[in-house]
């Protein structure tokens, strides 16, 4: 019977658990949220077929394929709005479409309530947009093995999707090969522990005080370069998680201490492969760059087996794909190969503390890559770099330089984590001694793509204005050329970081005005959240009202946007638009007045 003596041997698979005739095997969850079966000793009969299927103990055996070096293709599917619904290039849409209008039953992964996942079969084309995506964490696949085997002893057509090494235990699991069988797996790094996402969800959930409702990861609206976690709550806010920001990637993808243990020496590595297709992230290099890599997700789709080949020559009708070399593939996918690194933390105190502290607070504590002095010199020498391009080695914006970020006592950046002001010339800067800048990431005025460009950039911060700029992705924030930006007293601009503005943008700020992280600004955008004092004789009348302005929003060239105002994550102001009301979120606004022409919009920057 199975005994797990070292949890690196069991890769939480529960195909053991479909196998046993007199179901005595349960699956029990540690202090890291993984399950592990035990069994029932006065149960058991000593059958060993828990032993038989395991695919850990039984790899080996079916490492075996039509093709060793598997034959390569880069893909997109056509339709762009599934491409934004997927998490590469949409292949496996692509590939399960037509397999399921012609009644074909599908396996795969799926969201439950509680944001867990599980492995389901179905045959219902309404399930397709469930079953997209991938997900990231350990899914529950007890019950599917027995589903598919059924299906296909009553002659139904099944397609199942999985982990490489669920794709062995279904295969240890069923004995034989099946003509109306393809098996699919992916492209595996690690799986998360299910315990520690929610409690991740858990802290976005305090953070945003709302309930959690749609989960997308390496979502496109940022590129999906960045690797975005995109979540929707209940009272309509978004969150933007990119690689570099998110507490779950920190821990998961910088430190490796969310995986399960049997990630670490994984067995299911390596060529041949054991489905007919295998799907994942076309990553590529400088050299092997694809035509369709539009930073908006391509697939990689590996045919394996002669069954796998037919399929693919029969399904890729919905694809733009083209040959590519096994040796790009495996340049941008070191995890077709190598196991996941060791964690670089202590992982028991790790566990230990998750249970009794918040997510963020163990996370930003014990998740902390350390920087070498030697890599900070590099580091602070880079910056001064940066700022001899920028100021195209004029004297004036080098002393402004230095005067800010180290003399001017308004100013509170960080030159270790290279939180500064960079200079361009033809800068005018009137901030008081009394204003206060909080810089959390870099801000760079005056930025343009003309080197010889004599345009002013001006920036005016009176005594008691302040001014914050966030962090996203690495980057902070950038004011075109032409900016005129004026902040009076008591007023407040907040920036959570992103792209630059584009150039002649105008702020005038009195109250407050927040732009949330990504929002993109074109040419002569103004924002302004006050009237300039004017004074009208009407009842209630308030000269200067706060403006926020949600995530990821595309102010388009030309618009205005007044005081009192407040725009929803996602939406699009489109050109010469003049804002004077509030707009929820994932809306395009056209028009003087401006009015809402399309709904449920997403677009990438």
């Amino acid at each position: 019977m199975i005994d797990i003596k070292n949890k690196v041997d069991c890769c939480g698979c529960n195909v053991c658990g479909d196998i046993c005739p007199k179901n005595c095997i349960t699956f029990n969850t540690d202090i890291e949220g993984f399950w592990y079966p035990e069994v029932d000793e006065d149960k058991c009969i000593d059958c060993h077929l828990c032993e038989k299927v395991c695919p850990n103990l039984n790899v080996e055996k079916l490492k075996k394929n039509n093709f060793v070096v598997p034959k390569c293709f880069a893909a997109n599917h056509k339709n762009l709005e599934i491409r934004f619904d997927s998490t590469s290039g949409g292949a496996f849409t692509g590939l399960v479409e037509n397999f399921m209008r012609h009644g074909g039953y599908v396996g795969g992964a799926v969201y439950t309530d509680n944001w867990g996942v599980q492995q389901i079969v179905t045959n219902k084309l309404e399930d397709l947009a469930r079953l997209r995506s991938s997900k990231y964490i350990q899914s529950d696949a007890n019950g599917f093995y027995n589903q598919i085997k059924i299906l296909l002893n009553s002659g139904e057509k099944v397609m199942a999707v999985g982990l490489p090494c669920q794709m062995v235990a279904l295969r240890n699991f069923l004995k034989k090969d099946y003509d109306n069988l393809l098996i699919i797996d992916l492209i595996c790094r690690y799986v998360n522990s299910p315990k520690i996402y929610r409690k991740y969800l858990d802290y976005l959930e305090r953070k945003y005080d709302s309930k959690v409702v749609y989960i997308k990861a390496k979502n496109k609206e940022l590129g999906w370069k960045n690797l975005t976690h995109k979540v929707l709550f209940k009272n309509g806010s978004t969150y933007y998680g990119t690689f570099s920001i998110d507490k779950f990637m920190k821990a998961s993808m910088v430190s490796n201490c969310l995986s399960r243990p049997s990630c670490y020496e994984c067995k299911f590595k390596g060529f041949p492969r054991y489905a007919d297709i295998s799907l994942g992230d076309y990553w590529t290099s400088a050299n092997d760059k694809s035509d369709l890599d539009d930073n908006t997700g391509t697939s990689i789709i590996m045919v394996n087996s002669n069954k796998g080949e037919a399929f693919f020559n029969a399904n890729n009708k919905k694809f733009r794909y083209e040959d590519v070399s096994f040796k790009s593939v495996l340049s941008g996918n070191p995890a077709l190969t190598k196991s996941l690194p060791r964690e670089s933390v202590d992982r028991k105190t790790f566990y230990n503390r998750i249970d009794k502290e918040n997510f963020e607070d163990v996370v930003d504590s014990m998740c902390v890559s350390s920087v070498s002095k030697k890599q900070l010199i590099k580091n602070i020498i880079k910056l001064f770099k940066k700022e001899l391009i920028l100021s195209q080695l004029h004297i004036k914006p080098l002393w402004q330089f230095v005067y800010l970020n180290f003399i001017h006592p308004a100013v509170h950046g960080s030159l270790k984590d290279g939180f500064l002001i960079f200079t361009t010339p033809y800068c005018l800067f009137q901030i008081d001694k009394k204003a206060d800048i909080q810089l959390q990431g870099e801000l760079i005025f005056g930025q343009s793509v003309f080197k010889r460009s004599k345009v002013e950039t001006r920036i005016r911060m009176q005594a008691g204005s302040k001014m914050e700029i966030g962090n996203l992705g690495g980057n902070g924030y950038a004011f075109g050329y032409g900016s005129d930006i004026e902040i009076f007293t008591g007023g407040t601009f907040i920036s959570k970081g992103g792209p630059s503005t584009n150039s002649f943008t105008t702020i005038i700020c009195q109250n407050k005005i927040v732009i949330g992280q990504c929002t993109a600004i074109g040419r002569n955008v103004t924002i302004r959240d006050n009237n300039g004092h004017h004074q009208i004789s009407i009842n209630g009348y308030i000269d200067a009202l706060p403006i926020i302005i949600g995530e990821h929003v595309w102010l388009c060239q030309g618009c205005t946007i007044m005081s009192g105002v407040r725009i929803g994550d996602g939406s699009i102001i489109s050109a010469n638009a003049l804002v004077n009301r509030s707009f929820p979120a994932h809306i395009v606004a056209a028009g003087n007045p401006a009015k809402i022409t399309l709904e449920n919009i997403s677009w990438k920057m």
